[in-house]
């Protein structure tokens, strides 16, 4: 069953999770990339989301207030205490899929650090504005792939709706209102991610429409990671993931 916390922890360790697993996941591109150049650009980013997951994860903790730091809250947590959206946890797939997500994700974060800079938290505030500078760069990075990929050849094309077929169901999760997301915008915590939808759909539409490809319909599927309930593929992130710190309890580097 997945804890229950007080709303506002609620809504950073969404963001903090969200953005730790993300980073774990393009990790996993390095020595894979398709060209030197994506290598970089796929750990940069990586790295760019560690940053942000480290900030959000030591925030989480000062609220919580139960003595867990940031690598406590990263390492030492089961997969139904995390509060990641399903989105990012999902397998890499192919290339086409990765640079996929990556747009849809980081454009929705791109709205999300525009309107927390307005936080009541001065802290989260801060956290906002650095990651922005950091999210512009991973949006257009995203977003010249698409298009070079679906506006490409017949195979990059196909590859690139695949991915699409394949992911945007998932996006539905980040607009779903939840009570976390009604307290963090009554009490001008964070704006309710409903309320982003309409700025995501503006960023990614043209996008997608440049690299030629078909947005698929809405259905009634809503996935459920940000509310402690996740697929099969989180268990065995965090399971190589955690390992080390979880077989060497405590130690110092």
């Amino acid at each position: 069953m997945a804890e229950t916390r007080e709303p506002r922890l609620e809504y950073v360790l969404r963001l903090g999770d969200s953005a730790l697993v993300l980073g774990q996941r393009l990790s996993e591109w390095c020595g894979h990339a398709p060209v030197l150049e994506e290598e970089l650009a796929l750990a940069n980013t990586a790295l760019d989301l560690l940053g942000q997951a480290r900030l959000l994860l030591t925030r989480a903790g000062q609220m919580e207030g139960a003595g867990r730091d940031e690598d406590a809250l990263a390492f030492l947590r089961d997969p139904q205490a995390f509060r990641n959206v399903t989105l990012v946890e999902l397998p890499n797939g192919d290339f086409a899929r990765t640079v996929l997500r990556n747009l849809l994700f980081c454009a929705f974060q791109e709205q999300l650090w525009a309107g927390l800079r307005a936080s009541s938290d001065a802290e989260l505030a801060a956290i906002a504005a650095k990651s922005a500078k950091e999210t512009r760069y991973h949006v257009e990075h995203a977003a010249d792939w698409c298009v070079r990929l679906g506006d490409g050849t017949d195979e990059s094309h196909q590859r690139m709706q695949e991915a699409l077929d394949t992911l945007w169901p998932y996006t539905a999760e980040l607009f779903t209102a939840d009570a976390v997301d009604e307290a963090a915008a009554a009490t001008g915590f964070g704006p309710a991610w409903a309320s982003l939808e309409a700025g995501w759909q503006k960023l990614v539409r043209p996008v997608l429409e440049e690299a030629t490809l078909a947005v698929p319909a809405p259905t009634a599927f809503r996935s459920t990671g940000k509310g402690g309930v996740h697929s099969e593929h989180l268990g065995h992130l965090l399971a190589l993931m955690q390992t080390l710190p979880r077989s060497h309890p405590g130690a110092r580097w």
